[in-house]
């Protein structure tokens, strides 16, 4: 079990998702802070000095704090946004590679090409 265990760990795409995850959580904070730091206050100056931050509801005992909530949709949306563009940079990088040919060798003549050759070559020595 135990060496499964390292055969499972110690692959590559494991490693990857592992550094992916605690790339994801730092690049997470650092949308949280320009989410909170930056954003908000410029939107609660622009709407008169409303702070999101202590924007809640409260009912008896209970309180919904839907300030935090709508911040929390302003860090989804900026995360979300942030992925779809690296995978679009990512996916057109990877088509324009595909579509570059190959570098040092010629492209292969087609079968058609070939037959056509053969027989202009067997014209030409029938003809001297």
């Amino acid at each position: 079990m135990w060496n499964d265990f390292k055969k499972f760990a110690l692959k590559g795409n494991v490693i990857d998702l592992a550094v992916a995850v605690v790339i994801g959580g730092a690049f997470g904070k650092i949308v949280t802070s320009l989410v909170n730091d930056i954003i908000m206050p410029v939107i609660g100056f622009l709407t008169s000095g409303i702070n999101f931050k202590y924007m809640a509801y409260t009912s008896g005992d209970v309180i919904i704090t839907y300030g935090n909530f709508i911040q929390s949709i302003v860090d989804f949306i900026i995360i979300a946004f942030s992925i779809f563009i690296a995978i679009r940079l990512i996916t057109k990088s990877r088509k324009k590679e595909e579509e570059s040919p190959a570098t040092g060798e010629p492209p292969k003549p087609t079968e058609t090409e070939l037959l056509t050759e053969i027989r202009d070559l067997l014209k030409n020595n029938q003809s001297q």
